[in-house]
């Protein structure tokens, strides 16, 4: 296979690891702190995971490795959606696991969960490994979102252990996949397979994070890689002087990643949802909001301007909520049919503006035709509008058109609004990990080999103190009950993993908006551009603004 002069170069890049896990395999010590309980909802957590439940936890020490010698089985799984540096996990268990014994042996179950259920797999080797090292993408076994959660589906997944012989499964996933690695090591171990079952945190999101779990993998390199896609949108703005460019970036249900682009790259305008939801703002406070930026630019510094605005931003408008509420049931059931049949859009709108309150028939009429039709687009398997693919650039720079005109008319404004439109995702979800996820996600894969070693199950590979260089890191591991709590999913109490929202007394969210009001007038755009992979270690192994300004650095 033909490869890149970059992935070539990349291949050779030896990972740095923490301290504690330098030295060889011999000399890693443990060392166990207090016992755990969960987030909240201890009794139900606890009666829903008696075996794995309150465990402690546990960090790595050099010194004499006391683990007993036996060979390991471990299967190793993607699961969910991509992020920079999952392969480097899996090289940095494989690494362990071969430092360990020779003749230990790393399955790669293909296609995600699905693939441990069906027994489809291939067996790690140097040659397969060393192909993938420091390289985006999940492509070395493929990726899936199926949960393990039917007696079937389990019982098939015990059955391929078994045939095996594993000893350990490690599942690389978000707060979805680890919550299920957690059932699954209550059910190996309620079954006595003998099986291990440890997590490694990842999400682009951001999300998958609280006291223990400082960052997920993958957050670095996406936010880099759309901070310099913003920056360069952000130059071009600044050099033609004629559009407002409204960006969407990946967040469905938090807005970690528009926060941190623009604290890399300092916009006019960033939207921040939870903050939206907080004040219970609406649609049309929104954009106001953004059109006091474009006419006060436009009086000194010209009709051009950046606008951040998160994936997940409607949901957290309380009036859109309530209209996405009213919608579902208008269309529940056989309904949906009989509104597919009305012969034009005029006689669609008449029947909702029937259906709706007038609160929220109201929003509904407020927003441009072609948002109101997104509302009515193909149903997720529950019968629910899909909010994502409701194009929220386009819904706030059409709104703002119009506030913008309402102003003209009163003398208020007499500039030009030209809008451009971009949605930032797919293009950071499997890039080049820069240094620091390569070095994150290699030391969670070898970390997760030393908890397998010790016999630890239903832990998430932890590596903390992520502010600092790699040599500061400290490796260990926390049950992953710790994190749950529970929540009401599809009509039922579900334990999940409780997801991270921005916290808006928290520094970063501090940091912006002690400085938006200067950004939303000024051009004071930063130009982060491309990940640097080699040179100077104050450039190339950089982390997060977020995780930055959150340890007060």
């Amino acid at each position: 296979m033909e490869i890149s002069p970059l992935q070539k170069e990349r291949l050779q890049y030896q990972p740095k690891l923490p301290g504690m896990l330098r030295g060889g395999i011999a000399n890693i010590s443990v060392q166990e702190g207090e016992e755990t309980q969960s987030v909240a909802d201890q009794e139900k957590i606890k009666s829903l995971f008696p075996l794995t439940y309150g465990k402690r936890e546990i960090t790595f020490v050099k010194g004499q490795n006391t683990a007993p010698a036996k060979k390991q089985v471990v299967g190793v799984i993607l699961s969910g959606g991509q992020a920079p540096g999952g392969h480097n996990v899996i090289c940095g268990l494989y690494d362990a696991l071969k430092a360990a014994n020779k003749d230990n042996v790393l399955l790669g179950f293909k296609g995600g969960p699905s693939g441990l259920t069906d027994d489809k797999f291939v067996e790690l080797d140097d040659a397969f490994i060393n192909a993938y090292r420091n390289t985006g993408g999940f492509d070395i076994i493929g990726s899936g979102r199926t949960k393990i959660e039917t007696p079937e589906q389990f019982a098939a997944a015990e059955a391929t252990a078994k045939r095996h012989g594993l000893t350990a499964v490690v599942i690389i996933g978000g707060d979805d996949s680890n919550t299920n690695a957690a059932v699954l090591a209550e059910y190996f171990a309620a079954h006595k397979s003998g099986v291990q079952v440890i997590g490694c945190p990842k999400t682009i999101d951001g999300d998958l994070k609280n006291d223990d779990i400082e960052c997920s993998f993958g957050f670095d390199t996406a936010t880099k890689t759309y901070s310099e896609l913003i920056g360069n949108i952000e130059r071009d703005a600044n050099s033609a002087k004629k559009y407002w460019h409204f960006i969407k970036v990946m967040g469905r249900s938090a807005s970690h990643v528009a926060l941190e682009c623009a604290l890399e790259t300092q916009p006019n305008i960033c939207l921040i949802g939870e903050e939206v939801a907080a004040k219970k703002m609406s649609l049309s406070q929104i954009a106001d909001q953004i059109a006091d930026s474009v006419v006060a630019r436009s009086k000194t510094e010209g009709n051009f301007g950046v606008v951040i605005v998160p994936e997940g931003i409607v949901e957290f408008v309380p009036e859109f909520g309530t209209l996405i509420s009213e919608i579902n049931e208008l269309l529940a059931g056989e309904k949906t049919a009989e509104f597919n049949a009305l012969p034009t859009w005029e006689d669609k709108k008449a029947y909702i503006k029937k259906g709706l309150t007038e609160a929220s028939w109201n929003v509904f009429d407020i927003l441009p035709e072609n948002i109101q039709q997104q509302l009515f687009l193909e149903r997720d398997p529950h019968g629910n509008v899909q909010v994502s693919l409701i194009e929220s650039e386009k819904l706030f720079s059409q709104m703002v058109a119009k506030k913008l005109e309402e102003r003209r008319a009163k003398g208020e404004y007499n500039g030009k609004f030209s809008a451009q439109h971009h949605f930032f995702g797919y293009e950071g979800r499997c890039a080049f990990p820069s240094n620091f996820d390569a070095d994150y996600c290699y030391s969670l894969g070898y970390n997760a080999c030393m908890l397998i070693q010790y016999g630890y199950t239903g832990y998430l590979s932890k590596i903390s103190n992520l502010s600092k260089p790699a040599d500061q890191w400290v490796a260990g591991g926390m049950p992953i009950t710790k994190m749950m709590n529970m929540e009401r999913r599809n009509g039922e109490d579900k334990p999940v993993i409780r997801k991270a929202l921005v916290d808006l007394d928290g520094k970063p969210f501090q940091y912006f908006a002690a400085h938006r009001a200067k950004w939303a007038v000024e051009t004071d755009y930063l130009y982060p551009g491309a990940i640097q992979y080699y040179g100077p270690s104050d450039v190339c192994d950089l982390t997060t603004r977020t995780l930055a300004l959150e340890k007060g650095e």
